[in-house]
């Protein structure tokens, strides 16, 4: 069974294809800078090969189309028709309370999720323009949705619950939900097997930091707490995202910008974050890049970045009554150095020890990074959120 995943983010897409009777990876990439200047996609072939081309991807549609077609390429191609596909499997980030756990599409599953969009301006419209190309290009194919918010079902009443008139929560559902539930899930479960240890006696807090970051705790190998809300707005704060804002500077500025709730949630969304402090752009690297030249207002948004995430590893640890292991994921988790020697600054007192050698060589590959006498083991640990929505995805079919 072949099995092509495609998870839509913000401004990427990445995608993968599984021989699943092997359980091996045919081959896999993603678009980057999406609907930005300068985007490209990166593929990985089976025997290690990698390929960069510079391709126009002023949306998501379009990226669909052109990764379709590279699978198909007669040079860097896998497969000799999509007819070879028997399912895609896509990561779907918003369902409210209605999907808690991975379905398969069809109409009326879309409509319900279509619904949602508000909850996810970012993302929610990505997924679904990812499953209309696949209805485009290859009408009738089996497609499997598995939701970001599922993992976080396990969290208590009085951690997802917000303060506000309960009946908003009976009417409306408002309460958090938490995101990114495919990636905890993975990394909770697969750091605890690199260490060789069981994931129900450990306390884990996993920290999944891209352009879109969100930090849980897993106690036993289940969540109990997570950043991301209602929306995957609340939180850290991420590329373009504020995170956590009092809501009453909300109200403030939008009565000052004149601002209809749509306003609002496009300034909070889209030009707050990292971009919105810094000026700059809502890419790390590039952020990294101004902030060594002396940029101020890069400076200050790394530190502010930096400082969000160190603020709730601490939170967690406390939530938990300890914390036995930390996990950093993701494109900024895996490769930049610095936030994760920032966030593990002066962290030995709830018994963190970083091995700043270890941690400056590793980028994206899984290894310890704490020095062998903490009492916190750090951990670096790629996400594979591809995988699990393939063997969901499987499993369902």
């Amino acid at each position: 069974m072949k099995i092509l995943v495609l998870n839509c983010g913000s401004s990427s897409i990445k995608y993968a294809l599984y021989d699943m009777d092997s359980k091996t990876v045919m081959t896999s990439g993603g678009a980057e800078r999406v609907g930005l200047d300068g985007a490209f996609v990166k593929v990985k072939l089976a025997n290690g090969d990698k390929r960069q081309i510079m391709h126009d991807i002023p949306e998501h549609t379009e990226g669909v189309k052109f990764i379709f077609s590279l699978l198909t390429d007669p040079e860097i191609g896998v497969i000799k028709d999509l007819k070879e596909i028997d399912a895609v499997g896509h990561r779907m980030v918003h369902g409210g309370e209605k999907f808690n756990k991975s379905v398969v599409l069809n109409d009326e599953v879309l409509k319900v999720f279509e619904e949602c969009n508000d909850l996810a301006p970012l993302h929610n419209p990505a997924n679904l323009k990812g499953v209309k190309a696949v209805q485009e290009l290859m009408p009738g194919l089996p497609q499997v949705g598995v939701f970001d918010t599922a993992f976080h079902q396990t969290m208590p009443d009085y951690a997802y619950m917000y303060a506000v008139p309960y009946e908003l929560y009976e009417k409306y559902g408002v309460r958090r939900y938490g995101f990114h539930g495919t990636s905890h899930r993975y990394v909770s479960q697969r750091v605890c097997d690199f260490l060789g240890v069981k994931a129900e006696d450990k306390k884990v807090i996993t920290c999944h930091i891209g352009n879109g970051g969100s930090v849980a705790a897993v106690d036993g190998g289940k969540c109990v707490d997570t950043t991301m809300g209602l929306t995957p707005l609340e939180g850290v704060m991420m590329g373009t995202r504020s995170g956590d804002i009092d809501g009453g500077a909300v109200a403030f500025i939008q009565k000052k910008l004149g601002l209809d709730a749509d306003g609002i949630s496009d300034l909070l969304n889209k030009k707050s974050g990292v971009l919105g402090i810094s000026g700059i752009s809502s890419d790390m690297r590039e952020i990294d890049a101004a902030a060594e030249s002396g940029d101020p207002k890069a400076v200050l948004a790394l530190a502010m970045y930096n400082y969000r995430i160190k603020k709730y590893v601490g939170a967690y640890a406390a939530a938990m009554g300890g914390v036995d292991i930390v996990v950093f994921t993701a494109g900024v988790g895996e490769n930049q150095s610095s936030m994760r020697a920032e966030v593990c600054r002066n962290m030995e007192w709830m018994g963190i020890k970083l091995d700043e050698e270890k941690n400056k060589t590793v980028r994206g590959v899984e290894a310890v990074i704490s020095t062998p006498d903490s009492k916190v083991t750090v951990v670096v640990i790629p996400t594979d959120e591809e995988l699990m929505i393939a063997s969901d995805t499987m499993a369902l079919l």
